[in-house]
């Protein structure tokens, strides 16, 4: 029944509520990409997570904050840094519980910061040391911070000690205070006293109203499984679903003023520094080129860049399918490296839709810290993604479940 009653809220959650899509006026077609706004939601502003692996963090904040917005129409910016806190001693626990075998990273996932506020609440950015401040920088830079911080939490997690004391626990937590701040237990904000919980409490949030989805054959479809990442230390789950509902449903809540948290893979060659993701397929870019496959493979990254940034949006883009995406992910091809945020739908020039994407490396690239990544791309090389639980997912099984809908049927 579960599985028949989650396969209902997918379905659903994919289906278009009557949204509508404005008409893009014909442009001539060139290699530079001329955008039209299909649906913008509401963000707060750009951040830079700077020298430091916490993307998911920054990335679930601005989704969080847009939430708020969404809401209550007013603007937060919320602490990275505490966030960033609590869950390296939350992920040191684990790791020490676990004798080493979880590994201990700057990385992280959108359910982290979830987590993190639903135990220990959250601070606004003002009522922490500001990133970087600690160490004399003007944003976080983790390389000394972690390079003290990663042995230290080594070497108790593989200590030969039969019994550990929890003293290591205070020494984590001034290395901690000592790099990004101490977290505060009471703070004022706008003239009122807060603690970290009733903060929380006042965003006007319901922390469980997030879930996660993700698209591989190695589990059931429409059931939950932790996706198989080292970052994903908690072991949270997402639903599985079939690749087609995975840009259905971002669309889904795109289009109807929800924003969405992305995390998936940037290191191929068609997510550039210019501010696009796009899937590339390289066999029909060297069969335009007229270039033979021996040829080919001997140009430098550089020199293939320059092919592919000089087709711009003409660029031939992979058709995504459930085999490619589970093939890359096996092969190691899909990484899971970098956490955004999604608030948008444009087209470019010849019609083709985009997401837009609020990234955290500071107002950089072509459009000044925002990515437009191209749905197959997003098809192809999305890990996971988290939305808000929309109020018309709580509809009943029974109401749902009728003969007409085969896929509720299976």
């Amino acid at each position: 029944m579960k599985k028949v009653f989650f396969a209902v809220l997918v379905a659903l959650a994919a289906t278009s509520l009557n949204a509508k899509t404005p008409k893009t006026k014909a442009t001539p077609t060139r290699s530079k990409p001329v955008f039209t706004v299909v649906k913008e939601n509401k963000i707060t502003s750009i951040k830079d997570q700077n020298r430091s692996g916490t993307c998911w963090d920054y990335a679930t904040m601005s989704f969080i904050e847009s939430e708020i917005l969404r809401k209550s129409g007013k603007t937060y910016n919320l602490s990275e840094m505490f966030i960033a806190s609590k869950n390296y001693m939350d992920r040191a626990v684990k790791t020490v519980r676990m004798h080493g075998d979880v590994s201990f990273a700057q990385g992280g996932s959108f359910d982290d910061p979830i987590y993190v506020i639903k135990q220990h609440g959250i601070v606004p950015e003002e009522a922490m040391a500001l990133p970087g401040t600690m160490t004399g920088d003007s944003l976080a830079n983790f390389g000394e911070f972690f390079s003290v911080m990663s042995p230290y939490v080594s070497a108790v997690a593989t200590s030969k000690a039969k019994k550990l004391s929890p003293a290591w626990k205070n020494g984590l937590q001034g290395i901690l205070d000592s790099y990004l701040g101490k977290c505060p237990e009471n703070f004022t904000y706008e003239g009122k006293s807060y603690t970290p919980q009733s903060f929380a409490e006042s965003l006007g949030l319901d922390w469980d109203d997030y879930i996660t989805f993700t698209s591989y054959t190695h589990h059931p479809w429409y059931s939950k499984f932790a996706v198989e990442v080292q970052d994903n230390w908690r072991w949270a789950q997402s639903y599985n679903v079939p690749i087609e509902d995975l840009t259905r449903i971002i669309d889904n809540a795109i289009m109807n003023g929800y924003t969405v948290g992305w995390g998936g893979d940037v290191t191929e060659d068609g997510f550039t520094r210019k501010g696009l993701g796009i899937a590339i397929d390289a066999k029909k870019v060297r069969s335009m080129a007229g270039t033979d496959a021996d040829r080919w493979f001997k140009l430098s990254q550089d020199e293939k860049k320059h092919r592919y940034d000089s087709l711009g949006v003409n660029v031939p883009e992979l058709v995504p399918t459930q085999a490619l995406r589970q093939e890359a992910y096996d092969n190691w091809e899909t990484t899971d490296d970098h956490g955004m945020h999604i608030f948008g739908i444009a087209k470019d020039q010849n019609g083709k839709e985009y997401y837009m994407v609020k990234n955290s490396w500071g107002k950089y690239g072509d459009y000044k810290g925002i990515w437009y990544m191209t749905k197959a791309y997003v098809a192809l090389k999305t890990m996971d993604f988290m939305v808000t639980r929309m109020p018309f997912l709580q509809i009943s099984c029974r109401r749902l479940a009728s003969p007409s809908n085969s896929r509720i049927r299976e």
